[in-house]
């Protein structure tokens, strides 16, 4: 099971948001590019291969952080995938051919799989599509809106798709380091062929471990990696 730590960018700053996505309550953890960079250089001297880097501005369509997330792509030392705002041809052509490993799409992989299908089709083997369930109905538009649609229906529709993967987010659970939701990583692997990465309320390795014996194969790690809950080196231990 692959870890890989979590950056998420609010105006140029390394942030978690409050429980469940709340933009309103923001903790900063790293300011600016040197500190966002030096972060991800200590989780890859930790031996990080990849990082999930979440611009949040462009996911709820208040801006951007796309300088800092392009040194990240070329300074940090390890693959980076890009998620937030990802939702055309357009803007996962411009990341990919700029140098990032994968993109991420999220509402546009729910609102539109004909784009999600033709980027996949282009860039085999580094497009991602995020799950990112509220209330079990999967919520868009940077978590603020929730779309009407059975969980079963939108990975229906990815399963054609050449997708790298899917990444499912528990937002009940992000931020709240109450565990895993396991019921809902093991509904998702069930009903889809593509490799599953988890997200959302892991606090500790006996958490990595319960999402690795379900059988994702790869977990996002964000709050729990920045306050030290969980050391990085001990959680890359973990199959």
């Amino acid at each position: 099971m692959m870890v890989i730590p979590a950056l998420d960018l609010l105006g140029g700053q390394v942030v978690r948001l409050g429980e469940s996505g709340d933009f309103a309550r923001p903790t900063v953890y790293a300011d600016g590019p040197d500190g966002a960079v030096g972060l991800a250089w200590r989780y890859v001297v930790a031996g990080a291969r990849r990082l999930h880097v979440v611009d949040l501005d462009a996911a709820r369509g208040s801006g951007h952080n796309g300088p800092l997330v392009q040194r990240l792509v070329v300074d940090a030392g390890a693959e980076v995938e890009i998620a937030g705002g990802v939702r055309s041809a357009e803007d996962a052509k411009r990341w990919l051919e700029f140098g990032a490993a994968a993109v991420v799409l999220g509402t546009a992989a729910v609102r539109d799989a004909d784009v999600l299908a033709r980027v996949a089709a282009t860039y085999p083997g580094r497009v991602l599509a995020a799950l990112d369930v509220r209330d079990g109905r999967p919520a868009v538009g940077g978590w603020s809106e929730v779309e009407e649609l059975s969980l079963g229906a939108v990975l229906k529709r990815w399963q054609e798709v050449g997708l790298a993967g899917v990444i499912v987010t528990s937002v009940d659970r992000d931020g709240t380091l109450l565990g895993p939701d396991v019921g809902l990583l093991t509904d998702v692997l069930s009903a889809t062929r593509f490799p599953v990465t988890y997200s959302g309320g892991i606090a500790s390795l006996d958490d990595l471990r319960a999402v690795a014996r379900a059988g994702a194969a790869g977990v996002i790690l964000g709050r729990s990696l920045l306050e030290g809950r969980i050391r990085l080196d001990e959680a890359l231990s973990v199959s």
